[in-house]
């Protein structure tokens, strides 16, 4: 892919030539991110493929626990409400699914590191980040909050029928989509370099978070066909009874991994140990 470092950010010194990590009080306030090609992301599906192949068993299990929790999600949502609300508490979910990913960057993180990729490590590893990850689910509850409040107030203009006429529910889904992609494009811009970067380097969370949305809005075309593929595996996803999230969802984990690897220069901050 063509890609070249991006040097017009102007937030703090950059690294030193040999690439050693600066002193904390040194380090930038964001870490500066390369320009990519618009079709980089199909690089890091195959990738992220490549590391479904060489871990499946540890990638495939990921999958089966978001199939199951979907299921369960769906099945309470109906039982106790309706289509509508089991349409927000999906779309809640989803929200959710960058934290959720997080043992497949790890197992992404292993591979690359030449380790045997166990899930255990996965854990220690959530454990480890346990503070940044608390910040972060933090912001995507407050998100969420906002998100849950706007579709029950569209929920009062649709009427609660045991069976809902089509055309109800495709003026219902049209405007609660609009809403939902603007709140999908803030934690899109923010986690989709942040949590990795988290798993990778020695970094507070409100600087991944930056620097995330600073990657995002230098490289819009490309990340709007990331943002694309996304929501294309989670419609089939959805449209396959859930069953190809078993798949789609550790494919999307591990292409974020090699995202961020290309996309974003951290060479200033340590990494873990």
């Amino acid at each position: 892919m063509n890609t070249h470092t991006e040097h017009e950010s102007g937030n703090g010194p950059e690294n030193p030539g040999n690439h050693d990590p600066l002193n904390p009080n040194e380090l930038p306030f964001v870490a500066p991110c390369k320009i990519l090609d618009t079709f980089a992301a199909f690089n890091w599906l195959k990738l992220g493929w490549q590391d479904i192949k060489r871990a499946p068993k540890q990638s495939l299990t990921y999958g089966a626990v978001m199939f199951a929790i979907s299921y369960l999600i769906s099945i309470i949502s109906y039982q106790i409400g309706d289509v509508y609300l089991l349409a927000a508490m999906l779309s809640g979910f989803l929200l959710m699914g960058p934290v959720l990913a997080i043992g497949l960057y790890s197992i992404s993180c292993q591979l690359q590191n030449n380790l045997p990729p166990r899930l255990g490590y996965c854990l220690r590893e959530g454990t480890r980040h346990l503070s940044n990850e608390m910040i972060f689910a933090a912001i995507l509850l407050v998100v969420f909050l906002i998100w849950a409040r706007a579709a029950a107030m569209l929920h009062v203009f649709f009427p609660v029928e045991a069976q809902p006429k089509w055309e109800d529910l495709v003026v219902f889904l049209g405007i609660g989509s609009a809403v939902g992609a603007i709140f999908a494009t803030i934690i899109f811009s923010a986690a989709a370099f942040s949590l990795p970067m988290i798993m990778d380097k020695k970094v507070d969370m409100i600087t991944a978070i930056i620097t995330s949305v600073n990657a995002v809005l230098r490289n819009k075309k490309a990340m709007l066909v990331w943002a694309i593929i996304i929501l294309s595996c989670v419609i089939i996803g959805i449209l396959t009874a859930f069953i190809g999230l078993i798949i789609l969802l550790p494919l999307i984990g591990h292409a974020t991994w090699h995202a961020y690897q290309e996309t974003i220069e951290a060479v200033a901050w340590p990494e873990h140990d």
